[in-house]
């Protein structure tokens, strides 16, 4: 075993330096402390637990939710020769018992277990009897009501922190606000954890949104002219995912649907299929992604309007895992507000129908941004980017701006005279003076801001006020109504003693003129070599039986590329080649580089 975090890192799973965070999160855990964990798709969750179950005595045991997830975790850690299993529906009867007894004997590092199965008596009396490592409990958002992929059965796993306390216990999701970051570590018993925060950022992924015209024809063209680039088409329905396949098979294009009323089997097959890179578009709802664990997914469109700003950042996350180049693509139609609020409003309960929602009109609020999109879509999620991210479509196509700061002053005194009490809508009814008899109930028609607005619309003041929450000069508090508060920012603003530019809305909205960079421009990569690198990596993949990125990844192949290492030293020192990885591998890959890289 090695003997410190960074010699794991290395030698087992072949990187050079931890990312930010990841070796705080380690040490924390290998000293038996709680952890709780936010950080991006992408941004190496994985590790944070993996490594510390290495080093400390006993197995961990990851509770996931998808047993597809927990095939591609196991299968990337044998790669690497670690001691993994998973423990699910999906194994017999004799492969289970296999399972069991690997545990029982001390012969696993980790162990994948989803949570019905873990909570079961039978299982919680058999890990009374063995040394646990740790507990990681992964896309843990699923916890909270307030999480927008809320699970019943895994509230129950606060009974992990009571019924082992000697065990420590990490918590990790890529996708939560402050209200559900908090329930989370209420429900789970970790109000003592440490508590990091990786940041939300993905630099490496271009959002762009386009107003959705003729939808299909807007897709066709951008995916037209991009290769083999494997990507993921989001839609509402499963009658849109099905059509939206069959007409992109119909021009050529390799394409299956997903949704959840396909059968096991051809779910499994489509799914399998796309992680083997031998399809390249899934057309899906959204019971298709949260267990993809493929890095090389160039991009992802969403055909239809995502019910919150979670499911976007997640879905878009699942694009550029790698580092590499990536792109988001939504189209937004105001038909898709009213499909989506339909499909909340069969909700027979009150309070997740009023917080689905209010995330609704958040994810409303994104899409009609004037403002940088990332940090719009940061700010949701309580973290600033202090300069616009140069790398959206508002920051490459920048909307006309004009002088807003008489409006702006407008607006905010208006929240404040109505007391920090109430909502977007109403507040603007009290600005454009509308006569309603709730307004006069109130006493808002007697306000000094009743009216000032009246020569703005409704759609204008909207505009205007979601740049002011997006900007930081208002919050809006979820919990609460969604009530508009002032912040100590908009002081300054009301007293006039700074000045406000903002963006006009605008109706359509242009292609960015700069071309998002393409896989082949990363690094000085030589593609002949790349391609030749991604044969072999294919080939040796089917004979293995899993899906090429266990093997190695896009980026390490792109590293490769361009360093060309020459013999196993160099090949050693290409991120994402371990030792055990270097022994099974290495020689055939050193091959081609030597064929084609020298040619």
């Amino acid at each position: 075993m090695s003997t410190t975090p960074r010699q794991t890192l290395q030698r087992i799973f072949g990187f050079r330096d931890f990312r930010p965070h990841q070796l705080e999160i380690v040490e924390t855990l290998i000293r038996g402390e709680d952890a709780f964990v936010l950080m991006p798709t992408g941004g190496g969750k994985s590790l944070c637990y993996q490594a510390p179950a290495l080093h400390r005595e006993g197995v961990g045991i990851v509770v996931s939710p998808l047993i597809s997830l927990m095939k591609d975790q196991v299968d990337a850690l044998r790669a690497n020769g670690v001691r993994a299993a998973f423990y699910n529906s999906s194994l017999g009867a004799a492969e289970s018992r296999r399972v069991l007894a690997e545990l029982h004997q001390g012969r696993l590092d980790l162990l994948y277990v989803a949570p019905e199965r873990l909570l079961s008596d039978s299982f919680l009396a058999r890990l009374d009897e063995i040394p646990l490592a740790l507990f990681a409990i992964d896309e843990a958002h699923c916890v909270s009501q307030w999480g927008h992929d809320f699970r019943p059965e895994y509230v129950q796993l606060g009974l992990l922190r009571q019924r082992f306390p000697a065990v420590p216990l990490i918590a990790l999701t890529a996708t939560a606000d402050p209200q559900t970051r908090d329930d989370i570590r209420e429900r789970l018993g970790l109000r003592e954890a440490r508590y990091f925060v990786a940041g939300f950022d993905r630099p490496n992924i271009r959002y762009t949104l386009a107003d959705k015209s003729k939808p299909f024809a807007q897709l066709l063209s951008f995916l037209r002219g991009r290769g083999e680039e494997a990507g993921i088409v989001y839609a509402l329905s499963r009658k849109r995912v099905e059509d939206v396949a069959a007409r992109l098979r119909a021009e050529g294009i390799a394409a299956d649907p997903y949704h959840a009323g396909l059968a096991d089997a051809e779910r499994e097959r489509v799914q399998e299929a796309f992680q083997r890179d031998e399809l390249q578009v899934v057309v899906a709802t959204v019971a298709f992604g949260m267990g993809i664990d493929k890095p090389n997914v160039r991009f992802v469109v969403h055909y239809d309007l995502p019910k919150n700003i979670e499911s976007y950042y997640q879905e878009t996350g699942r694009a550029g895992r790698d580092g590499l180049p990536a792109e988001a693509l939504l189209l937004f139609g105001y038909g898709d507000i009213a499909l989506a609020r339909g499909l909340i409003e069969k909700s027979e309960n009150a309070e997740q129908k009023r917080i689905e929602l209010h995330k609704l009109n958040a994810m409303v609020g994104f899409a009609e941004a004037q403002t940088c999109r990332r940090r719009v879509l940061l700010g949701y999620f309580g973290e600033t980017l202090e300069e616009d991210c140069g790398n959206c479509d508002i920051c490459l196509v920048p909307p006309e701006r004009y002088d807003a700061t008489v409006d702006a002053q407008k607006a905010l005194s208006c929240v404040y005279r109505v007391g920090q009490r109430f909502g977007m809508g109403h507040v603007i009814e009290v600005l454009r003076g509308a006569a309603t008899e709730r307004i006069r109930q109130l006493g808002h028609d007697r306000l000094s801001t009743y009216g000032i607005g009246a020569d703005l619309s409704a759609d204008a003041w909207s505009s205007l006020i979601r740049q002011l929450i997006h900007l930081g000069f208002l919050q809006q508090d979820m919990a609460n109504y969604s009530v508009l508060r002032l912040t100590e920012k908009a002081r300054p603003l009301l007293r006039g003693e700074q000045r406000l530019t903002l963006a006009r809305p605008r109706l359509k909205v242009a292609a960015p003129k700069k071309p998002a960079r393409r896989l082949g421009e990363a690094g000085n990569a030589d593609p002949r070599l790349f391609d030749a690198l991604r044969q072999v990596r294919k080939r040796l993949a089917d004979e293995a039986g899993v899906p090429p990125f266990v093997i190695f990844n896009d980026a390490t192949l792109m590293e490769m590329a361009s360093f060309r290492p020459r013999d196993e030293a160099a090949l050693l020192r290409i991120n994402g080649v371990g030792e055990a990885k270097l022994q099974r591998y290495g020689r055939e890959f050193l091959a081609v580089i030597e064929r084609v890289g020298t040619g």
